[in-house]
């Protein structure tokens, strides 16, 4: 069967918010320095709980985009009124996210002492929008979808592998071979189980999944074909795809090591109502190295909450 070699619909808008922060940060900085008394004087009414703002102008995100009472921009001294809006309009975009309320009151905390979380966020969308694109049960790639740089994984290198028919996006297996490389020094040797899957194959393998299991234990362990990070091919099931992954040394020090290489687990231990799944503690995703530090620093190493926030921020930033 011909495989297609297509980009997904939805990346057409990452990729398009993708390329908007730098202008997004120039509007913000224009905004930011002409007048900012004037623009915000009645902002904090113009956010109710889970609404979002009345104005709908450029410089409404924007104005919310830096710590408002941060000393060294320019002398400006602190503002309660900024602060009321800087803290309404983030709550709104992690209230939409489904952010946790002490995750987003760190986060609101973080935004207000410090310039390096929306900056860090800037830099994020302009890495390729596969490292950050949502899919889930909820999102899903068009069934054609196939990546344009799949490079087969090959025996002989710093992993195993259990199949000769794996392969991964070009950026994730050279990401793979320097991690494996890392936890062999240490003595551990990783081994790729699974890899990039089609949505064809995922259909054939969801389907299995309910005949031996039933609907219910299937939805809670295998996604319908689209809506797997599999297809994305940057996502690796380690051996074994078993929960005793748990207690084998490579989890131990995939749980300690992954970030520092880019890779994310997708379905932590008691995040089944947040992902979808159950516990995975053999599936990682690579995401690259400044989103995984993101992940690990702001939204406690849960992947899904911080891919929510992003989509969500995309489509409402510029409100």
């Amino acid at each position: 069967m011909k495989t297609m070699h297509k980009t997904t619909k939805l990346p057409l808008i990452v990729k398009i918010a993708a390329g908007v922060p730098a202008i997004f940060l120039a509007v913000f900085l224009f905004a930011f320095f002409s007048n900012p008394g004037e623009e915000t004087a009645a902002a904090p009414d113009g956010f109710a709980a889970g609404n979002p703002p009345e104005a709908g102008l450029y410089t409404a995100g924007a104005l919310a985009m830096l710590p408002p009472g941060h000393q060294h921009i320019a002398g400006m001294p602190a503002d309660p009124d900024r602060e009321a809006f800087v803290d309404n309009y983030w709550r709104w975009i992690l209230g939409e996210a489904g952010i946790p309320e002490q995750m987003t009151r760190d986060i609101i905390a973080s935004i207000l002492e410090s310039p390096a979380f929306i900056m860090e966020l800037l830099a994020l969308l302009q890495e390729n929008y596969y490292t950050f694109l949502l899919v889930d049960k909820q999102h899903a790639l068009p069934l054609d979808y196939s990546p344009d740089d799949l490079v087969p994984l090959t025996a002989g290198g710093s992993f195993g592998i259990t199949r000769n028919d794996l392969s991964l996006r070009r950026s994730a297996a050279a990401s793979l071979e320097e991690m494996a490389a890392a936890a062999l020094a240490d003595g551990v040797r990783l081994i790729a189980a699974s890899t990039y899957r089609s949505a064809a194959r995922q259909a054939e393998i969801f389907a299995w999944q309910v005949r031996t299991f039933g609907l219910e234990t299937a939805e809670r362990q295998s996604a319908r074909p689209g809506h797997s990070e599999h297809q994305l091919g940057t996502a690796v099931d380690f051996y074994p795809i078993h929960d005793n992954f748990a207690y084998t040394a490579a989890s131990r020090w995939l749980v300690q090591n992954a970030g520092s290489f880019g890779w994310t687990l997708s379905y932590p231990d008691g995040y089944e109502h947040v992902t979808g799944y159950r516990f995975e503690p053999w599936h990682y995703r690579y995401v690259g190295r400044p989103l995984a530090a993101f992940i690990n620093t702001y939204f406690g190493g849960i992947p899904q909450f911080a891919l929510q926030f992003i989509k969500v921020w995309q489509e409402h930033a510029l409100l």
